[in-house]
């Protein structure tokens, strides 16, 4: 692969996940059966080594930015939409992980699975807490958990609290998979295959070195002592940023799709006995191009400005991050009416279980409602702060 920004053992990751196109095409349809990947399917895309792209060289990953992460993560959506969303997850875990304390680091990586042992990550602090000594005791329940049941290791959201149990900040407690409980409720339209259940922690310890404070993050305030670029980047827009990998594959997925089927199949009650013949079909397929690659250029801008910025050691205000999710909305709403109006292009056809339009259609749908980066939220933030009013901004997005 061939691309600005992409070094070549990155996009000799995105080569091996290429090859295994096919496959994951073809065994879609049993990932949503069993309501998450087939185990042969998952460990066949992890030894291309796509899950550990942003941990640090030191354990074996490759330390990618923002425009590598969403290589990757596009190449498996072009696969398979669920197993690309799992992906953006553990490559998130994976980011957060190497800015922690290097103790935390080596009790994920610094065992016989090495940069295999994956990190799962929740950022909501649905928890509580006891301070103890040497860490917290931890008593919570974490939705929605992706990745979570192909990980060792989770990253979930609590609340920092002082020795009065007074709440002083939010955390990320990193706490290892086998210590903590499932409740499967993860019946749903779309994304199946992520098998994103709840996980559940009763008084779990967890010792300082495995929590992040969150305050400090947010603003730059990292512990570990990775020095590469990838590991000053902006705290939420990194995050952020790395679940639009999988909406351009799946807009990418649902046109090739499309344009495959175009010479051979009729248009219903029309005379047009392919669709490429039909002026309006031609047209519909162009428009759905030119906002495919609209939203690739915006998201590789949005995703130099990440790395760019912290090679300079500048790091953005709220303002500017508001102004990326903002982008980050767009993207993922342009892609969400790409897919729509493909799919009205292709016709009914395209709702038959066994076509893999509607698939890409349900997962894209519903990772587009995820919070991280719905549209509307970042327009109106973004809007208030066009008008100088920040403290408004910060009101309907105050983690960013």
């Amino acid at each position: 692969m061939a691309d600005v920004g992409i070094r070549p053992e990155v996009a000799a990751v995105v080569a091996s996940i290429d090859e295994l196109r096919p496959m994951l095409i073809e065994r879609g349809r049993e990932g949503e059966e069993l309501r998450r990947i087939p185990k042969d399917v998952f460990d066949a895309v992890a030894s291309t080594g796509a899950f550990g792209v942003s941990a640090p060289k030191k354990f074996g990953g490759l330390n990618a930015n923002t425009r590598e992460a969403h290589a990757v993560a596009r190449a498996i959506a072009r696969g398979d939409g669920a197993l690309s969303w799992i992906t953006g997850i553990l490559d998130s875990g994976a980011w957060v992980l190497s800015l922690m304390d290097e103790r935390a680091q080596k009790d994920v990586w610094g065992g016989e699975k090495g940069i295999n042992s994956f990190i799962s990550i929740v950022l909501a602090t649905t928890s509580d807490t006891e301070l103890t000594d040497g860490g917290y005791r931890v008593t919570g329940k974490w939705g929605y958990g992706t990745g979570s049941q192909h990980a060792d290791w989770s990253l979930l959201g609590i609340p920092l609290k002082n020795d009065r149990g007074e709440v002083i900040d939010a955390g990320l407690a990193l706490i290892p998979t086998s210590e903590l409980g499932v409740k499967d409720n993860w019946f749903v339209a779309g994304m199946k295959a992520t098998g994103s259940v709840i996980q559940v922690a009763e008084d779990v310890f967890v010792p300082e070195h495995r929590i992040l404070p969150l305050g400090a993050a947010i603003e730059g305030g990292y512990i570990s002592d990775n020095s590469e670029q990838t590991y000053r980047t902006v705290f939420v827009p990194s995050l952020f940023m790395k679940l639009v990998g999988p909406h351009l594959g799946m807009g990418r997925a649902a046109l090739d799709f499309v344009i495959a089927k175009a010479d051979s199949k009729a248009i219903a009650y029309t005379g047009y006995e392919k669709q490429s013949d039909s002026t309006s079909f031609q047209a519909a397929v162009a428009k759905a191009t030119v906002q495919l690659s609209a939203a690739d250029a915006l998201a590789a801008q949005v995703a130099d400005q990440i790395f760019e910025a912290s090679a300079r050691d500048y790091y953005a205000p709220y303002a500017e991050r508001i102004e990326m999710r903002a982008k980050a909305g767009w993207i993922v709403e342009t892609i969400t009416t790409m897919i729509n109006d493909l799919l009205t292009a292709h016709g009914s056809a395209g709702f038959a279980e066994t076509a893999q339009i509607q698939r890409i259609w349900r997962d894209q749908a519903t990772a587009s409602r995820h919070g991280h980066t719905l549209s509307i939220s970042g327009y109106e933030a973004f809007g208030k702060t066009i008008f100088g009013r920040e403290e408004e901004a910060r009101f309907v997005l105050p983690v960013v």
